[in-house]
């Protein structure tokens, strides 16, 4: 079973990120997947997989983290094609948050000063969109795995210096949420704050995964029994423990992004993920075909 993984759906191609889903590619995307997949529901895809009926051509597409263009954008597309999709929510940025690393990339990508001052963390060139998503990549490279705390202080602190005002919302609202929901697509839960499992205390952790469950089924009024891993690649992002926390909370599927394919006997709580990229038809199936083969 092919498991998709896409976080946002951008309106039109963005320069500093031209390899990134917008609607004409996503729209491409979803056409390829009806012609060569079966695409199924999550829950029900890994309820087969148990079962040992799933269809030989079983696909299906989820996305990370609750991003408004999730259902301004990647939300008519999926109808057009009449196409399932489950969307992983990280609750603590719907009232109006923003997750760190798109302060990192619009400080960068609204910043009018020749070169970025960021302290200890170093001086980067601001010049075109390739050198801006370099500056992009090697900050968020330095301060992804620092505690929650001093990540957002980080960030907040890299706006500042950057002198940027940043309007835009790029997370959707509660509304956006039971919009898909409506709409017959699937929700998640993606923890509250997006954290680093593996280095957050047990405790705290375990905190994030079940007030994310439990905002959402609060919100839905209905079971949520699907959850993502933030980051996802098990031994580094989460460990065995978040694995059993995963279960004791009652969730029947979760998803990693360990690339791959997953197959008989493998574990619903950490099935495998992949991010297709190429813009072609035969690029995109020939990768797609790889992943099914590793």
């Amino acid at each position: 079973m092919s498991i998709l993984i896409f976080h946002r759906v951008l309106p039109r191609p963005d320069e500093i990120f031209p390899d990134d889903v917008h609607a004409q590619r996503f729209d491409q995307i979803c056409a390829w997947l009806k012609q060569w997949f079966e695409v199924l529901p999550l829950d029900q895809a890994g309820q087969m997989l148990a079962e040992g009926r799933l269809p030989a051509r079983a696909c299906c597409i989820t996305f990370d983290d609750g991003y408004a263009d999730n259902h301004q954008v990647a939300l008519p597309i999926l109808q057009k094609h009449g196409l399932p999709a489950t969307f992983f929510i990280a609750t603590g940025f719907l009232q109006g948050g923003r997750m760190w690393n798109d302060t990192v990339i619009e400080s960068v990508r609204h910043c009018r000063q020749p070169e970025l001052d960021f302290g200890a963390h170093g001086s980067y060139a601001m010049g075109d969109a390739a050198t801006r998503r370099t500056a992009i990549d090697a900050i968020i490279g330095k301060i992804k795995y620092l505690p929650i705390a001093e990540r957002l202080a980080a960030s907040e602190d890299l706006l500042e210096r950057s002198g940027a005002r940043l309007e835009e919302q790029l997370m959707m609202g509660p509304d956006g949420v039971r919009r898909l929901r409506d709409a017959g697509m699937q929700i998640g839960a993606h923890t509250v704050s997006h954290p680093i499992l593996a280095r957050t205390e047990s405790q705290i952790a375990r905190q994030e995964i079940h007030d994310s469950k439990a905002y959402l089924e609060d919100l839905l009024a209905q079971d949520c029994s699907l959850f993502a891993y933030p980051n996802g690649k098990p031994g580094r992002d989460y460990l065995p423990e978040h694995v059993d926390m995963v279960r004791d909370l009652g969730f029947k599927t979760a998803v990693s992004t360990t690339w791959g394919a997953s197959g008989p006997g493998a574990d619903p709580l950490q099935l495998q993920r992949f991010t297709p990229w190429d813009s072609s038809k035969g690029a995109f199936g020939l990768r797609l075909m790889r992943n099914l083969l590793a």
